[in-house]
């Protein structure tokens, strides 16, 4: 279980909210303790990130769970854009997306993700998404 002592942020970008709620329960369900934070794009991820928006922040350490297909700025956008911010380069990120494209996945590995997971292959209530996770929070240090 994630817990206080070596809490992991992570920042959820994905425009539907079904997902985001199956994401948020399922970590709730298998006491993956981790604060979740929501972006509806791109866009409003990069401001989270860049500490420019309005009102969300996103403490450290922190990863990003991201999907592809998104309106105003898709996940394709986002991963260059963040990898050519000096202060962002980094940041972790996992895509969460119900592209199982050849095309995509390789595009996505291209901007050096941490791994690439389509939605309907993480398991029942994203069981595996929760234990992926827990696992990387105990075993990775991050800046």
């Amino acid at each position: 279980m994630i817990n206080a002592v070596n809490a992991l942020s992570v920042l959820l970008i994905d425009d539907d909210d079904v997902a985001l709620e199956a994401v948020q329960r399922s970590l709730h369900k298998y006491n993956v303790m981790c604060p979740v934070y929501t972006a509806c794009d791109g866009l409003e991820g990069l401001d989270i990130l860049r500490e420019t928006h309005p009102s969300k922040k996103i403490p450290k350490p922190f990863l990003v769970l991201l999907d592809l297909n998104m309106p105003r700025m898709n996940g394709f956008e986002f991963l260059n854009e963040l990898r050519s911010d000096p202060l962002l380069r980094e940041t972790v990120v996992f895509v969460l997306t119900t592209s199982n494209n050849d095309a995509d996945r390789n595009k996505a590995y291209n901007e050096n993700i941490a791994g690439y997971m389509v939605k309907s292959a993480v398991g029942p209530q994203f069981q595996k998404l929760a234990l992926l996770l827990e696992h990387f929070s105990q075993a990775v240090v991050l800046p």
